[in-house]
């Protein structure tokens, strides 16, 4: 399989360094005649032409420039083109609704028209009717081939159920796209979880991300392994060149653990997935929340004690460790007005309604009192031990209880400084929200946690500066706020109030963590 995904991609980089097909020539002149600039046309988002010349690809102003050749543009009947290529649950679902609501808000006809694996959608002005403003059409594949149209040039957005991997990104550097991670190049579009799920007729309740492990490796392949029946455990997974599939494999075989087992019965969606479960009382399967069908939820379990399902409040938080966001990847070049109209509106509060109605977790910040917390305060009771007393509880409780927690949570990719995903997409969506001015005149506290391993105060030291980091990545990121205009400050309680067992990686990843908290 890691062969046939290495040939695609290298033959989608081999088009790309060829240029796109049907790429045309043109010969760019400006006004006065002094310059003139010959090549293939690669696009024109309606306001600038890009164009492949032998000193490579370069970015012309339409508004300096007369165009000559078949390859030009009609400038009076423009009309903004956008393919958006990758995994059918964002293609076929949400990002339909996403774009009838953006119709409806700018007063746009949309219409639909289905073409096989591709949907497709005209945008035209209330008023005519008959003139196309914009031609949106998303290609059904998975998330794998969403990046290879995009390094192929052959699609504008890639739609991913997980991040690029080290191989996509190379390709996409040779390419000319530059670096597939760096800000402004993946935006996380909408929240899912990646959670255990089976038979309503079976008892089982919770299940370690141990255990599921062994069960992926073949260790456990009978129920009485778990306290259940003497009956063999039937594993359902989402195909290995899915998104899902691979996000699944990702995040529960993290440590890179023996190869799968030989009997696995695969999907090529969720729907099919959770049909067989349901009617299978020795079935088990890891699928998504957002199609989780007529399936039980098994919460995920540990040895001290704690429990956590996949609630809305819990992916926002990512308190649940299997979090899965659905991703857009965009090139570094500039996209027709529309389509980057379209983009800035996936970030207003109207678009977080849509995706939740879709079936998703939407990225609006909650605010959680604290007399909603309780579980997580007798937690931390429960749990103190003999370097978090009596006295740094107490003092825990007396800072944060004028407060409420936002649902906006920072976590750190394992072993590293680096933020994960969804808290990358955090501080974006924080720091939009301070420019606005939606936290003036008001409190706002970075509050640091760490996991049990090592000397208490050396963990209350290293979580103090990870809440510095995103404090301060947070307001890097706001260049138009008014930071006069708001209280903001750090905290830590180190290890005070874990999350998770700390027994485990996974729930070591899940303490160490950065709140927000307002007042």
């Amino acid at each position: 399989m890691a062969g046939w995904r290495a040939a695609g991609l290298a033959a989608a980089l081999s088009c790309a360094l060829a240029g796109p097909v049907g790429a045309q020539d043109v010969t760019l002149r400006s006004h006065d005649g002094s310059v003139e600039i010959d090549g293939d046309l690669l696009g024109f988002d309606g306001e600038f032409y890009r164009v492949g010349t032998a000193y490579g690809e370069l970015t012309v102003d339409s508004s300096g420039v007369t165009c000559e050749g078949p390859g030009c543009p009609d400038l009076e009947d423009f009309v903004a083109r956008l393919v958006a290529s990758g995994a059918p649950a964002i293609g076929r679902v949400l990002m339909p609704a996403l774009l009838e609501a953006f119709a409806i808000r700018e007063g746009y006809l949309l219409e639909r028209h289905d073409d096989g694996g591709v949907l497709g959608f005209t945008l035209h002005p209330a008023r005519d009717p008959a003139t196309v403003l914009g031609d949106f059409r998303f290609r059904l594949t998975n998330s794998e081939e969403g990046f290879a149209d995009l390094v192929a040039n052959e699609a504008d957005m890639a739609m991913t159920l997980r991040e690029a991997r080290p191989d996509e990104r190379a390709l996409a550097r040779e390419a000319g796209l530059g670096d597939l991670a760096a800000p402004g190049r993946m935006r996380v579009l909408a929240l899912d979880a990646l959670i255990p799920v089976v038979a309503p007729a079976n008892p089982l309740q919770g299940i370690s991300l141990r255990d599921l492990a062994d069960i992926l490796t073949g260790r456990i392949v009978n129920w009485t392994d778990l306290g259940g029946a003497d009956a063999p455990i039937d594993l359902h997974l989402w195909a290995a060149d899915t998104g899902v599939g691979q996000a699944g494999l990702d995040q529960v075989l993290a440590a890179g653990t023996a190869d799968l087992r030989a009997r696995i019965v695969w999907h090529r969606d969720g729907r099919s997935l959770a049909a067989a479960v349901a009617d299978n009382p020795f079935a088990l399967g890891l699928t998504t929340r957002s199609e989780q069908g007529a399936t039980w939820e098994l919460s995920l379990t540990g040895a001290c004690g704690f429990a956590l399902r996949a609630h809305r409040r819990t992916v926002k938080t990512e308190d649940y460790p299997l979090t899965a966001p659905l991703f857009l990847y965009l090139p570094e070049r500039r996209l027709p007005k529309l389509g980057r109209d379209f983009l800035a509106y996936l970030r207003d509060p109207s678009a977080q309604l849509v995706i939740r109605r879709a079936g998703f977790v939407d990225q609006s910040p909650e605010e959680i009192e604290i007399n909603a917390q309780g579980d997580r305060f007798a937690n931390a009771i429960a749990q103190a031990g003999a370097e978090i007393g009596l006295g740094e509880l107490q003092r825990m409780v007396g800072r944060l209880a004028p407060l409420k927690r936002l649902t906006t949570t920072f976590r750190f990719e394992t072993g590293s400084a680096r933020l994960d995903a969804q808290s990358r997409s955090n501080v974006a969506q924080l720091a939009a929200a301070l420019e606005l001015g939606l936290y003036d005149n008001r409190r706002l506290v970075f509050v640091g946690f760490s996991d049990g391993q090592g000397p208490a105060e050396a963990n209350r030291r290293i979580a103090l500066r990870r809440a510095e980091a995103v404090r301060d990545a947070v307001t890097r990121a706001a260049e138009t706020a008014r930071l006069d205009r708001i209280n903001l400050s750090v905290d830590t309680f180190g290890e005070a109030m874990p999350m998770a067992c700390d027994d485990t990686p996974w729930g070591r990843q899940v303490n160490r963590r950065v709140e927000g908290w307002v007042r």
